[in-house]
C-alpha cells in the first residue's frame, strides 16, 4: 500500500515556504509607515538641500533686471565653489542631502558667475585688456573676462582634489582636513562682509534681508547637522557661521546712526 501522507506534508511544507517568502517580499516592498517624526525629517532634508540657494535669488534678479553687477563680489561664488567641491568628494559619510545640496549650489553659483561676465561684458563702454585662466596672471586671479576661465578653474581644481582624494583616501588626517576645509570655506561666507562694515563704520549699502536669510538658513543647518550626528567639522564651523551673522547684526545696531555714501557690499 502507498503511502502518500509524506508526500502530502512536503508538499504543505513547501507551499508555507513559498507563502513565508512572499510575505517577505510584500513586506520588503510595504511603504514604510508615516510618523509626524518620519515627515519631519523628510521636510528637514528638502529644506536642507534648497535652502542654501534661496538668498542668492534675488541678488541673481537684481543684476538681471539691473544689468549691473558692480555691487556683487565674484569671491563669494568663489568661497562657496570651493567649499561645495570639497564637500562633494569629502571621502567621509555624511548625509545625502548635503551631497546634493552641495551639487545644487556648485551649479547655481556658476550660474551666478555666468550672469555677472556677461553683464559686464555687455555694459561696458571701453573694452579693457582681456583677462584669462591660461594667463596664470595671479594679480588678476578670478577677475577674467570671459566666462570659459572660470570653467576652466573649477574643472582644474575639481581633478586636482578629486586625484589628491584618490591618493590619500585611506589618509584620515588628510580626509578630515579636507571636511573641515569645506565647511570652513562656507562658515566664513560673511567674514568679508563684517569687515567691510568695520572698514567704513557703517552698513549702509548692505542687503540686511539677504543676511537674514543666511542667519536663518545657518540656525536651522546647525540644528540639523547636531541633530543627525553630522560629522564635528559641520556643526563646529555651522555654529562660527552663526557667529558670524549675529555680530553683523551687532554692527548694523551699533552703525546704525553712520552713513557712508557708496557703501558696498563686499
Amino acid at each position: 500500500m502507498v503511502d502518500i501522507k509524506k508526500p502530502v506534508d512536503q508538499l504543505i511544507d513547501s507551499a508555507n515556504e513559498v507563502q513565508a517568502a512572499v510575505s517577505m517580499n510584500v513586506a520588503l516592498f510595504t511603504m514604510p509607515e508615516l510618523t509626524f517624526a518620519s515627515i519631519a525629517s523628510i521636510v528637514a532634508a528638502g529644506a536642507m538641500i534648497i535652502g542654501g540657494v534661496f538668498p542668492f535669488i534675488p541678488q541673481y534678479r537684481d543684476i538681471y533686471r539691473s544689468q549691473n553687477a558692480d555691487g556683487f563680489s565674484l569671491y563669494v561664488c568663489l568661497n562657496l565653489l570651493i567649499a561645495n567641491i570639497l564637500r562633494i568628494l569629502f571621502g567621509k559619510h555624511f548625509e545625502l542631502p548635503l551631497l546634493a545640496q552641495s551639487v545644487i549650489m556648485t551649479f547655481t553659483m556658476m550660474a551666478l558667475v555666468h550672469l555677472c561676465v556677461t553683464v559686464k561684458h555687455k555694459t561696458e563702454i571701453i573694452k579693457s585688456r582681456q583677462h584669462q585662466f591660461s594667463d596664470l596672471d595671479i594679480e588678476h586671479f578670478w577677475q577674467w573676462t570671459d566666462f570659459g576661465s572660470y570653467v576652466q578653474f573649477t574643472a582644474a581644481f575639481t581633478v586636482l582634489m578629486g586625484l589628491l582624494t584618490y591618493l590619500f583616501l585611506g589618509n584620515w588626517v588628510f580626509i578630515e582636513t579636507i571636511g573641515f576645509l569645506a565647511v570652513f570655506a562656507e562658515a566664513m561666507l560673511g567674514a568679508p562682509q563684517f569687515y567691510r562694515n568695520f572698514q567704513n563704520k557703517s552698513t549702509q549699502g548692505m542687503s540686511k534681508k539677504m543676511v537674514g536669510m543666511w542667519t536663518m538658513g545657518d540656525v536651522f543647518k546647525t540644528c540639523y547637522f547636531v541633530i543627525r550626528e553630522a560629522p564635528p567639522q559641520f556643526w563646529i564651523c555651522g555654529s562660527l557661521q552663526v557667529m558670524i551673522d549675529i555680530s553683523i547684526f551687532i554692527q548694523v545696531f551699533v552703525y546704525r546712526r553712520n552713513f557712508v555714501p557708496h557703501a558696498a557690499i563686499s
